[in-house]
């Protein structure tokens, strides 16, 4: 997963790839480091999703920009525009089950 640090490079990322994820987190939060892991083993089975990650300390301005009220936040862009959004719990089946979908129809 790549580190991004700014809402330009986030920009150009969703604006060059077909599919898009976007993982935001924070450094200090414990369910982030928990999930991080987890997302990037299950993106081991979606080679055409582009993945990055993005520090919401960092880039202050991301939470208003994608309306992020909690991190961990996950954002799938298909075509630059966000087809899945999933906040702080994420569940890895049912994630699964979702881009499943969305790959097979691509």
């Amino acid at each position: 997963m790549k580190k991004v640090h700014s809402l330009e490079a986030i920009h150009e990322m969703i604006n060059e790839n077909q599919l898009t994820l976007l993982y935001i987190s924070r450094p200090d939060c414990s369910v982030c480091h928990g999930l991080l892991p987890q997302v990037e083993e299950l993106l081991e089975e979606f080679p055409s999703i582009v993945s990055m990650q993005a520090d919401a300390d960092e880039i202050p301005e991301i939470a208003g920009k994608y309306s992020i009220f909690t991190v961990p936040a996950l954002l799938l862009f298909v075509n630059g525009k966000e087809s899945i959004r999933k906040a702080r719990f994420v569940p890895i089946g049912e994630l699964r089950r979702q881009l499943e979908k969305i790959v097979e129809h691509m």
